[in-house]
């Protein structure tokens, strides 16, 4: 029987390493608490490279509420903030150790974003997120939610990781 570290379960691929991260984990990291907390559980996370993230869409967010009440639709706004926040857990594991306890990773651009699909209850929104380039604690990257393998939303998003305080 394996058995795997307190970081969570890990494994190795083709010259890089993969990580799996639970909510605790991801609460840890990411400031964000509910109702904004868009992230439920990381699946891949291949530092420097890309993230893979988990976001279950249940009928009990609060949006659905006045967001098209008679046909609930996850805002587009809130696909993209749920990327940006998969990006941000990338971006602090690929600074590393050099992340201050006070740091925290901004949402500062976007560019080319594209909706092809809603997200609705009952959905499972796959977050793939890969760093493009990574330059004096700003990160570029291709950003693309999926549901059944469709594309929800693409976009190039921009973060910047800034110690706060």
């Amino acid at each position: 029987m394996a058995r795997f570290p307190p970081g969570g379960r890990r494994r190795w691929r083709q010259g890089g390493h993969l990580s799996v991260l639970d909510i605790h984990q991801i609460l840890k990291r990411l400031p964000h608490r509910y109702p904004l907390l868009l992230v439920d559980r990381v699946l891949e996370l291949e530092i420097n490279h890309r993230i893979k993230a988990l976001k279950n869409v249940s009928i009990n967010e609060p949006f659905f509420v006045g967001h098209f009440p008679h046909r609930p639709v996850m805002p587009g706004v809130l696909t993209l903030e749920a990327l940006a926040q998969a990006a941000a857990l990338l971006a602090f594991e690929s600074a590393g150790a050099s992340v201050a306890p006070d740091a925290i990773v901004y949402f500062v651009g976007i560019d080319g974003a594209r909706f092809k699909r809603p997200v609705e209850p009952g959905d499972q929104m796959i977050l793939d997120v890969t760093l493009d380039r990574m330059k004096s604690n700003i990160f570029k990257f291709h950003a693309r939610a999926s549901v059944d393998g469709e594309t929800a939303v693409e976009a190039a998003l921009m973060c910047t990781l800034r110690k706060v305080g």
